[in-house]
């Protein structure tokens, strides 16, 4: 019997490696999913529409505003605009991947600028990877890098409708490569890095409110007041010479404001879906009250009021339509739609300022407006995301105070940049040129023949 035994222990010594191998091998297999669950997911359809969304905002910029934009100037001007937007578009995407990003997003702790740890895109491979709004999943750091370039290079182009037919070609460049630098990259870092003085305070900005329209919208005002107004205006017809242009150009901002708004989300989800709906209807809203307003005032609607309206729904829902509700959504565009609309057809005649094309009245009001009343419509009990513990009054404060930074940063170093230019190379064209157009006289070239 003891003989028995002490085969049978012998046997079970014997096996003891085997059965702790297998044992391991068990843990491991078991351990496999906990570690791929844990390890970052780029999902290919978050990729695909990321890629999508990022030349939406492309479109939105050429031909989108530059068509929106030429058909609201007379024909002596419509190519100097075309020209003007393509190349700040370009210009800025090349600063934006020399330097822009890294003092965007560079990885800084400082408040007001993301640093040079990312300067020439150093670090930067096809393998990296950048953070979405869910926790596990990223989407490539360059996709990230391309859809905010499209941002930076739209927006100093949205200023140069205050102070068209006036303005010097290399003065509008320059003016826009310092501008970017100096606001519009600060700016961008302190809403939306998670290091940023406005993010800190607890901002609402989805899409680009304050970033994007309250920043342009305060240089443009500030830009036509100290270049002057157009040689004859207020007594010269200075309407819009192509109303299918603009309704064409406005349109194609609608469709690429999907990729502004929806891609914002940075995933392809039901936040993104909200995003979508929202776009929608705010705009359709603000259309149709901009149309009602003028039928009531002046007896008849204008397709000029028609796409003002279409603009200033988009640009009223940007900072808001990642956190309202569809209901909200309308709401908010029609409410931003009657302050435009007293502020381009009342404000701006009385105090006689020529903002050519309405970038303050429009961009600089409607963002105000939409990134204001985004602290309030985005509370649960009237349709937005947030839950019970989410204070509007407290929330409309920081909204208010992130304005108003905003709005001081942009407008006063905008100024100084404007006078800067204005003492070195100039900003403004001589009166003849401008009286034969900048079409001719700038870029020997004419839109139309015959």
């Amino acid at each position: 019997m003891m003989k028995k035994l002490a085969i049978s222990a012998a046997t079970l010594l014997a096996a003891l490696p085997a059965l702790a191998q297998e044992a391991t091998e068990a843990v491991a297999e078991a351990a496999a999913p906990v570690a791929e669950a844990a390890a970052p997911v780029m999902d290919k359809g978050d990729v695909s529409w990321m890629m999508t969304s990022t030349v939406l905002v492309l479109f939105m910029t050429l031909p989108g505003l530059a068509l929106f934009y030429g058909g609201l100037v007379r024909s002596k001007n419509m190519l100097s605009i075309l020209m003007q937007t393509t190349l700040i578009a370009c210009l800025i995407m090349v600063l934006w991947v020399v330097y822009g990003y890294s003092f965007t997003f560079g990885g800084s702790t400082s408040p007001y600028w993301g640093g040079t740890g990312k300067l020439f895109l150093s670090g930067v491979t096809a393998d990296s990877m950048a953070a979405t709004f869910s926790a596990g999943f990223v989407i490539p750091e360059f996709l990230f890098i391309v859809f905010q370039m499209t941002f930076a290079a739209i927006t100093p182009a949205l200023i140069i409708g205050a102070f068209a037919e006036r303005v010097k070609f290399s003065a509008v460049l320059l003016f826009s490569a310092l501008w970017v630098t100096l606001v519009y990259f600060p700016v961008a870092h302190m809403v939306w890095d998670v290091s940023g003085l406005i993010f800190v305070m607890g901002a609402i900005d989805f899409a680009g409110g304050t970033v994007v329209h309250i920043n342009a919208g305060i240089a443009a005002l500030v830009g036509c007041l100290v270049i002057g107004k157009r040689v004859g205006y207020g007594k010269e017809n200075m309407a819009p010479h192509s109303m299918v242009m603009t309704m064409i150009g406005a349109s194609m901002l609608w469709v690429g404001w999907f990729g502004f708004n929806v891609g914002s989300n940075l995933e392809a989800n039901g936040g993104a879906t909200l995003a979508m709906i929202n776009t929608f209807l705010a705009t359709a809203a603000a259309t149709l009250v901009w149309s009602l307003l003028e039928s009531l005032q002046r007896g008849k609607a204008s397709m000029l009021g028609a796409a003002s309206g279409m603009v200033t729904g988009l640009v009223a829902i940007t900072p808001a339509c990642g956190t309202v509700g569809p209901m909200g959504a309308i709401a908010l565009g029609a409410i931003a739609v009657l302050a435009c609309y007293f502020f381009v057809t009342v404000v701006k005649n009385k105090l006689k300022y020529d903002d050519s094309l309405d970038v303050f009245g429009i961009h600089g009001i409607g963002g105000i407006v939409g990134a204001v009343l985004t602290g309030v419509f985005s509370a649960g009990w009237l349709g937005g995301v947030k839950g019970d513990d989410y204070s509007i009054a407290s929330q409309l404060w920081i909204q208010i105070e992130a304005v108003a930074i905003t709005l001081v940063w942009s407008g006063v170093i905008s100024y100084l940049l404007y006078k800067l230019i204005d003492m070195t190379i100039g900003l403004r064209v001589d009166q003849d040129t401008e009286r034969q157009g900048l079409d001719l006289v700038v870029h020997g070239e004419q839109a139309y023949h015959g």
